[in-house]
């Protein structure tokens, strides 16, 4: 039997999402273009995949298939014990899994990020905080699929990852309600065990990002970021007049360092209008989270999908302008990269679908639209 959408369900939709992505891609597409025609092409290759996965993501029925979460869960799980065994190694990091025959590599952290968050939602689901919010035993509950993923993760070795998905389980939580004294002890407990950490939980390569980060002498990337920033001025370069890019100066200029690229083009100007269409996406999404409170598969979704943006936003800028240490975490929906933008495009097919479908036990799927 072939089926229809209910006409519910476009009105459902939530447009202003799409809106808010829209320039972000467009500014990204420009910029590459500009840089590197054929890296720009492929870009665009990257931009029809992710409609393509956004429109396969969108009709899945997440709520009928609830039970089944956690299977992915646990799946994505079994893809990260088999990179710690198996795992391709890639710059010193086994990070990649080969898939045979075919002879391509998968990331799984990267592809486990939505069903982390699916996890979480339908956790929280199944255990609605109380009035005082979560209590330690729950929260020990849920400290144990956030920790899990984030010790695997970090074994690969990928800090930056695992931190990202640490502080965004955990960011959902408190933004849920967990019990204050809990939030007290943790960082009690951070700040007495933060120089054991360093000691012996850190490898040596990270323990030397930290180093190069808090010396004097910045590394010879961020000179050249922090050169090609502050070339920009405040309305930036005409394309020619771009050298820091153009004479490949910058290194990495279309992926981790696209932002000073970006502001040696726009400028101070330029730049902040960058951020605040960042900005203006991650209110957008926690006025979503503030929106469906009741609705904790949407409300969990949307508040993790927020914390994302704006820690992979934050880390990527702040190292660029050398305020951190230099990690791998691309800025999201900017950088060139298909998986991390295609990854971001399958979250936010996800969320849309848990909005526009949250009403689906009244729909008719035999009606046309």
């Amino acid at each position: 039997m072939v089926y229809f959408f209910d006409k519910r369900i476009i009105s459902h939709f939530n447009f202003e999402l799409v809106i808010l992505i829209l320039p972000l891609a467009f500014l990204s597409h420009f910029l590459i273009y500009e840089t590197n025609e054929i890296l720009a092409q492929k870009q665009l290759v990257y931009f029809f995949l992710s409609l393509l996965a956004f429109m396969f993501v969108f009709i899945i029925p997440f709520r009928s298939l609830k039970q089944f979460i956690p299977f992915v869960y646990w799946f994505g799980i079994f893809l990260l014990l088999l990179v710690e065994f198996f795992g391709v190694t890639k710059l010193g990091a086994a990070r990649w899994l080969e898939i045979p025959l075919i002879n391509m590599t998968i990331q799984p952290s990267e592809l486990f990020k939505p069903a982390f968050l699916l996890m979480i939602g339908f956790l929280v689901s199944n255990k609605p905080p109380p009035k005082s919010g979560y209590n330690i035993k729950d929260f020990s509950y849920f400290s144990f699929y956030i920790l899990l993923p984030f010790i695997l993760i970090a074994k690969e070795p990928d800090l930056g990852t695992a931190l990202v998905l640490l502080l965004m389980g955990y960011g959902i939580l408190f933004l849920i309600g967990i019990n204050w004294k809990i939030i007290v002890s943790i960082f009690l407990v951070l700040a007495i065990s933060s120089p054991l950490l360093y000691t012996y939980m850190i490898k040596d390569y990270q323990k030397k990002r930290i180093h190069d980060f808090i010396s004097e002498e910045p590394s010879y990337h961020v000179k050249q970021s922090l050169i090609a920033i502050g070339s920009g001025g405040i309305l930036g370069k005409d394309k020619e007049k771009a050298t820091q890019t153009n004479l490949k100066f910058l290194p990495i200029a279309t992926s981790d360092f696209i932002f000073a690229s970006f502001v040696e083009r726009y400028g101070f100007i330029g730049s902040i209008g960058l951020i605040f269409l960042y900005l203006l996406l991650i209110v957008h999404l926690l006025l979503l989270h503030n929106h469906f409170q009741k609705d904790y598969m949407i409300s969990v979704f949307a508040s993790g999908l927020a914390l994302l943006l704006f820690l992979n936003m934050s880390v990527n800028i702040l190292m660029v302008i050398g305020f951190a240490p230099v990690v791998g975490l691309p800025l999201p929906l900017f950088s060139y990269g298909g998986s991390s933008f295609i990854n971001f495009i399958i979250l936010f097919a996800i969320l849309e679908n848990l909005i526009a479908f949250r009403f689906m036990d009244g729909y008719s799927f035999n009606r046309k639209l």
